[in-house]
């Protein structure tokens, strides 16, 4: 926008409010309208060959090269009008060729190198997050995958390379990624080319880019930005999780009134949050068995399952019992439990025992532990027996670490259809 509208101060924030705020100010002092009516102008130049480019197939190569031929007519137009002359903000001069070496001013002994390390760290860890954030978003858009590990290494290996020559800390730019995306660039090569033209261009045709006005290039950014917002995403997200669409939104106007780090700690912090409540509050559901099978199911989504009336058959839906979720757990099985009993119409106790489903636990913790023995207990008091099914071998071997299985009598079973038989069969024997 500050190019756009040919402003020469503008504000560093990026919210939405600062900027509006500040092309307010500048509209209601003096500005030259001819930088907006460039930029404007090729903006449209741009948008107009794309839709041409999409209408018919055999123009593919004028909307990939429209933001080159913007620069190259508005930079002859502004040059042959003198319009720098009228208001119109250009490049002007830059400074031929590459950086100097620099790896010999390279310091270990200064005393501000604490700060610069404190500083340099920060700023990596703002570049990896944002750079990765962009890239996902591309790859999304595209249907490629993203390697995170990778993109650190390139990461690192580029900016210790550039640290030799004094260059700036380098990501990846969402306006330069937003432009290849919009001209085509489907691999790696187009950054080779790129870089191999900027290289040329800094060796040879800096003076043919003093006259390029920076209207036209904001315009070429201003262009490639509207392909990347899609409300169809965001409502599909809507429509299929509610607590992604928070995130979603919560990173949306994160960016829109904050900033991109704000917008992505904003999304990380709900993601988090989301995660710490499945883990507090994990789904239980009851199971009973399909007619005529061995297949055991939650009795909700199959209204067809027949629960035993004598074996309360619990699946805990959560791949850790630790400190944060074993306490409701435990009292959820024994609500289950003492509601089974209060339902029977004599008072006559009907549940005899308890069979918990472990096929979806990957883990234990101490925690968890703790409370299957309280479990065990309490069960105990109440004239219950315990048994578990399926568990995962991390899950068995702490258990008998634990002494657990012990303690509960070995009820450790395969499948539920197993601990139905064998727990019922035995209590029906002694009977």
């Amino acid at each position: 926008m500050k190019g756009l509208l040919g402003i020469a101060h503008f504000t560093n924030k990026t919210d939405v409010i600062s900027v509006m705020q500040a092309i307010w100010r500048s509209v209601h002092q003096y500005w030259n309208p001819h930088n907006f009516i460039l930029g404007c102008s090729f903006l449209s130049f741009i948008k107009l060959t794309r839709f041409v480019g999409k209408r018919n197939r055999k123009l593919f190569w004028l909307p990939a090269t429209a933001p080159l031929i913007s620069v190259v007519l508005s930079t002859l137009l502004v040059y042959l009008t003198r319009a720098d002359k009228h208001g119109v903000m250009i490049i002007k001069h830059i400074k031929k060729g590459l950086n100097p070496g620099s790896i010999h001013e390279l310091q270990f002994n200064n005393p501000h190198i604490g700060e610069v390390a404190k500083t340099g760290l920060i700023v990596a860890v703002i570049a990896i997050t944002e750079a990765t954030a962009v890239g996902r978003s591309f790859a999304s858009i595209k249907g490629y995958h993203i390697n995170g590990n990778q993109e650190m290494v390139a990461f690192g290996f580029m900016n210790i390379l550039g640290s030799f020559t004094s260059c700036y800390v380098a990501t990846g730019s969402f306006s330069r990624s937003a432009v290849n995306f919009s001209a085509g660039c489907e691999t790696a090569m187009s950054n080779i080319v790129m870089a191999i033209t900027v290289i040329i261009s800094l060796e040879l045709f800096t003076r043919l880019l003093y006259f390029t006005p920076i209207a036209v290039l904001s315009a070429i950014i201003l262009s490639a930005l509207p392909g990347l917002v899609d409300p169809h995403e965001a409502y599909y997200i809507w429509k299929v999780d509610k607590l992604d669409f928070l995130v979603c939104i919560g990173a949306f106007f994160g960016v829109l009134f904050a900033s991109v780090e704000i917008g992505l700690l904003a999304a990380v912090i709900i993601s988090f949050v989301k995660i710490i409540i499945f883990s507090i509050r994990p789904g239980t559901e009851e199971l009973g068995r399909l007619p005529g099978t061995d297949i055991f199911c939650d009795v909700n989504q199959y209204p067809m399952a027949v629960k035993n009336s004598k074996a309360l058959i619990i699946r805990v839906k959560s791949g850790l019992l630790c400190f944060a979720n074993a306490n409701f757990v435990k009292e959820k099985i024994m609500k289950w439990a003492t509601e089974e009993e209060e339902n029977d119409s004599q008072g006559k106790r009907t549940v005899q025992v308890v069979i918990l489903d472990m096929s979806n636990l990957m883990n234990i913790d101490m925690s968890g532990i703790a409370s299957l023995l309280e479990l065990q207990n309490n069960l105990a008091s109440g004239g219950m027996e315990l048994a578990i099914t399926n568990p995962k071998w991390q899950v068995i071997h702490k258990l008998r670490l634990a002494n657990f299985v012990t303690k509960m009598g070995g009820r450790v079973f395969l499948t539920v259809g197993e601990a139905v038989d064998a727990c019922l069969g035995a209590k029906m024997a002694a009977v």
